[in-house]
């Protein structure tokens, strides 16, 4: 009989792996990206601390969405979260794409963050 692997618990262990070697310092926090079919979350953490500094969704109610679980509402909470994160004088962050692939939804976020001001 032939098992399919849960494609959450495959991202999961993809995403501990490239955790090992990725942390968020003071001086340069982590951009962490969390997908879910309906929606897209990034937070901006200190790992250090343990403090997320900054963070987006596509529920926040100033972004004023129709459609939130498309590309354009990646690009959306991408903006949102770069402009957040300048007001706090971030520039600088380390992306953490959740162990998803760079595709899509949170490539759209990525580039989005990147022409909004966060360097990565």
């Amino acid at each position: 009989m032939i098992t399919k692997n849960d494609k959450n618990k495959v991202r999961k262990k993809r995403h501990a792996r490239v955790r090992s070697k990725i942390t968020g310092t003071e001086s340069r926090p982590r951009l962490n990206v969390f997908r879910s079919n309906n929606h897209i979350y990034a937070q901006i953490i200190d790992d250090m601390n343990g403090v997320t500094l900054v963070s987006a969704s596509s529920n926040d109610k100033e972004l004023g969405l129709s459609s939130t679980g498309n590309v354009d509402a990646a690009v959306k909470v991408g903006e949102l979260v770069a402009k957040r994160a300048a007001d706090k004088g971030l520039n600088s962050v380390v992306f953490d794409r959740g162990g998803y692939l760079y595709h899509g939804r949170v490539k759209a976020l990525a580039e989005a963050a990147r022409e909004n001001g966060l360097q990565f």
